[in-house]
């Protein structure tokens, strides 16, 4: 008998302890749950905040270019790394001279680097360097023309007019890459670029 009454005093014990850690869960599921949906909030947040800065800073700083193509040569050499700044073109500060990145008036998904060479009203050859007979152009109002600094190798106005003034992204201040290129662009090598009157 007195190993029943032990018997039966640990299964009266042990009915309180089982039950114990059961409320304890139950408490604690809402506060880990209420710790977690915090957690995926404030991250949450915390990306969308550090997108808007992102946005704004590539939408009105500036940003990185890795250029491709031979139609820049010799100024910017396929897979050279370039800094294009926007505020130039927010602040309609573009010039003539200026490198520009700018949407492609044949595939907005593609971005071009040209040189700009004439202005709105600006009276520009539109004849390639070998054309004997030389056409020229008047730029009309809103838009400029822009040439590759290689002449005989550029897809440029020449081929599809002048380019409106809203499809320029940014102006190219700086090569970084290659190393031993960092530093500002050189100026035309062709001479094209059209006088100030």
């Amino acid at each position: 008998m007195p190993e029943g009454g032990v018997s039966a005093g640990v299964a009266a014990r042990s009915v309180p302890m089982s039950q114990s850690p059961s409320r304890c869960q139950s408490a604690s599921g809402p506060d880990m749950f209420r710790r977690a949906v915090g957690k995926t909030l404030g991250f949450v947040g915390f990306t969308i905040q550090y997108g808007c800065v992102a946005h704004c800073a590539f939408e009105y700083i500036g940003e990185l270019v890795a250029c491709s193509g031979p139609s820049m040569e010799p100024t910017i050499t396929n897979h050279d790394v370039v800094f294009s700044e926007r505020l130039s073109r927010h602040f309609y500060r573009i010039e003539k001279g200026d490198i520009v990145i700018a949407k492609s008036p044949f595939d907005p998904k593609m971005n071009v680097c040209k040189r700009v060479i004439g202005l709105e009203g600006d009276k520009v050859c539109t004849s390639s360097p070998s054309d004997v007979f030389k056409t020229h152009s008047y730029v009309p109002k809103g838009h400029v023309w822009l040439e590759g600094d290689n002449l005989r190798n550029s897809t440029d106005s020449r081929s599809y007019g002048p380019v409106p003034y809203a499809l320029i992204r940014g102006r190219v201040c700086l090569k970084l890459w290659p190393p031993h290129d960092f530093g500002v662009l050189n100026k035309s090598p062709n001479g094209r670029i059209v006088k100030s009157s």
